[in-house]
């Protein structure tokens, strides 16, 4: 076989193939004859499925990008690292509430997403596939509020529906979203509209529990978004062919289980309060003590059933689940409200990205 694969290669590569008129059934069915029909041998080339599982992390990661970015410039840090905006006083002293380190974390978060999706798309330029770009989707409207920058956003921070089953999903015993097990939320109320995790305008910067409930909220948000992050990247992993590429996954991903690792620890902070506005409750996580569910320090992932509920229990990510991984990824972000007032243009490509990823199938 070795040999066979030499003598082909040392005639002609699978690129020069496909573009030559010997691109015929003929010639494919003698390649696939002796190569795996989810690689490519072309030099420094990229199989359909990790390309297109790149291209879908390239994607959320633009898009995780955008979202921080927001947060940055009302609540992080502005500086060379992370430009743009000019911060929200009141804002970032309801998210100092947490922690007085909030605005250091955000701008840290938000850098890192920077560089995610920045070495992603590099990484397929560099083997000769095609880079993701969103920028024609940028339609949305930022933040009215002093500190915004005014420029078209790809995601809505402003009508946030958060699922928060993570917090009670994370402290579980014995049960785990891989076998079927659905968590309660941590924060019901997140669940039952659409609400700010900025201030829209100056308006939402009072009365005070208000914007600190905004601040909450956006607490809360940023341990879902990098819980799903957390998962997906293991997930996926699973359905890489290319050493390098899996190499790619498995550097990248532990980064988002440590931005989740902090904001899972943050959130645990907020304040109790009701919003006067709308009436959202954030209970005293003071008064939640014994109990596993949902006490505020119990951080560590709670050993839970993994793989067969005859083996022992195991502290794990969860989900890890490969079966339809990136469409459920982007499906949390849709139904989180990260993207109302987008195009069905938008959601057609993301659509597409998902499906292309989902369908990527490991070779040997």
């Amino acid at each position: 076989m070795l040999q066979k694969i030499k003598k082909f290669r040392s005639s002609l590569t699978r690129r020069s193939l496909l573009r030559s008129s010997l691109a015929a059934p003929a010639a494919i069915g003698m390649l696939s004859d002796i190569l795996p029909s989810s690689t490519s041998a072309g030099s420094g080339s990229l199989s359909f499925g990790d390309a297109s599982i790149l291209r879908f992390l390239a994607a959320l990661e633009i898009l995780e990008t955008d979202l921080w970015q927001q947060y940055n410039e009302l609540g992080g840090i502005q500086d060379h690292e992370v430009p743009g905006g000019t911060g929200s006083k009141l804002y970032t002293a309801a998210l100092a509430k947490l922690d007085a380190d909030m605005s250091q974390y955000i701008h840290d978060n938000t850098e890192d997403e920077f560089t995610h999706f920045n070495f992603i798309n590099g990484y397929l330029v560099s083997k000769g596939a095609d880079a993701v770009n969103l920028d024609q989707f940028r339609t949305l409207p930022s933040s009215a509020a002093t500190g915004a920058r005014q420029v078209k956003r790809l995601t809505n921070l402003m009508q946030l529906t958060v699922d928060t089953s993570w917090w009670t999903r994370y402290r579980s015993p014995n049960k785990n979203p891989d076998f079927g097990d659905t968590f309660p939320p941590i924060i019901p109320g997140l669940t039952k509209g659409q609400f700010p995790a900025i201030p829209r305008s100056d308006a939402d910067l009072k009365p005070h529990d208000h914007i600190q409930a905004i601040a909450n909220t956006a607490a809360f948000h940023f341990g879902t978004i990098e819980q799903g992050g957390s998962s997906l990247y293991p997930s996926l992993a699973q359905r890489v062919t290319n050493v390098e590429v899996l190499r790619i996954l498995l550097s990248i991903g532990p980064t988002e289980t440590a931005h989740f690792q902090t904001w899972h620890d943050k959130a645990g902070n907020a304040p109790p309060l009701t919003d006067p506005t709308n009436g959202l409750v954030f209970p005293d996580f003071k008064n939640l003590a014994g109990d596993q569910l949902r006490q505020a320090n119990l951080i560590m992932p709670e050993p839970t059933i993994f793989l067969s509920s005859g083996l022992p229990v195991c502290s794990i990510v969860r989900p890890t689940e490969t079966q339809g991984a990136a469409m459920r990824a982007l499906n949390g972000l849709i139904n989180d409200g990260l993207f109302i007032g987008q195009s069905q243009a938008f959601f057609a490509t993301m659509q597409d990205l998902a499906t292309k990823a989902d369908m990527a199938q490991r070779a040997v």
